[in-house]
């Protein structure tokens, strides 16, 4: 094949990859680590605390540093000393390095490139009990809980009705429990908080009662809010012909983690972990 052909394929693959024509091919790598450079995110995309960068000035070698955006946001550069990024846009980010540079009297008109390496500030972790638990990017600077729980699917059958979610908020730790149900029941919008990048949401296993004996479906349950030993017995399919509801015993742990022996009412709370044995009527 002539030269000239070659040199038209490499214009053609140039031109494929300047014009995004390898897009497939890009949203692959994002899948596989999110190991992009910033010009194939979206030009506002605000960095966040994990972000990795990798930032260069152009003609000046020396000055190029690849780094991490810390839990406040900020990073530490050669000359300038500690840059707070956190919230600005790459383009923004740019700007604010080459003005610190320029008015450092550093280098007379800085031309400032970040590429973003790893993408992690714009990303909330759903971890446990839900159906697709993993990492999910914030579309939005006004994401919430329950944008998330969506994202992954919602609780499993065996989830709690209660979420943890933590993060940090000011440079301290953060962590707020949260009551799932109640924030479709009320119009509480306070308790559907506002996310953060690098935030992390938990959904435990339901708390269950176990019951046995001359129950018809002896096995492990999941408590259902504010349960009654009645409700639970009932769970368990109620006595069989040789059981008796009237003969219950119920084992409960305490604090210490001794084990208790109730004969319970049937108007009884049920708690976590709760062991309820049906024993045999006496007729």
């Amino acid at each position: 094949m002539p030269t000239r052909h070659f040199r038209l394929i490499h214009l053609l693959l140039a031109s494929l990859v300047t014009l995004g024509g390898l897009g497939p091919l890009a949203h692959a790598q994002s899948a596989a680590g999110n190991l992009l450079p910033s010009r194939t995110t979206q030009p506002d995309y605000p960095l966040g605390a994990g972000d990795a960068l990798r930032i260069q000035v152009f003609q000046n070698p020396d000055l190029t540093i690849e780094t991490r955006v810390s839990e406040n946001g900020t990073i530490t550069f050669p000359l300038i000393g500690t840059v707070s990024l956190g919230g600005l846009s790459i383009g923004a980010a740019e700007k604010k390095i080459a003005t610190a540079l320029q008015a450092g009297d550093f280098i007379k008109q800085p031309q400032v490139t970040i590429l973003l390496t790893q993408i992690r500030g714009n990303q909330v972790a759903v971890l446990g009990q839900v159906n697709r638990p993993g990492r999910f990017p914030m579309e939005t600077a006004n994401t919430r809980v329950t944008d998330m729980l969506a994202n992954a699917g919602g609780a499993t059958t065996t989830g709690d009705d209660m979420a943890i979610v933590t993060g940090v908020r000011g440079g301290k730790p953060f962590r707020k429990l949260i009551d799932i149900p109640q924030l479709f029941l009320t119009d509480d919008a306070a308790e559907d908080i506002v996310l953060q990048g690098g935030d992390a949401i938990y959904v435990h296993r339901a708390p269950v009662f176990y019951i046995y004996g001359e129950a018809q479906r002896p096995g492990a349950y999941r408590i259902e809010r504010g349960m009654t030993v009645m409700q639970a017995l009932a769970q368990g399919g109620g006595p069989t012909t040789r059981g008796s509801e009237k003969r219950l015993r119920l084992h409960r742990k305490d604090a210490s983690g001794s084990i208790t022996e109730l004969e319970p009412q049937l108007t009884d709370t049920v708690f976590p972990n709760d062991v309820i044995y049906v024993k045999e009527s006496l007729f």
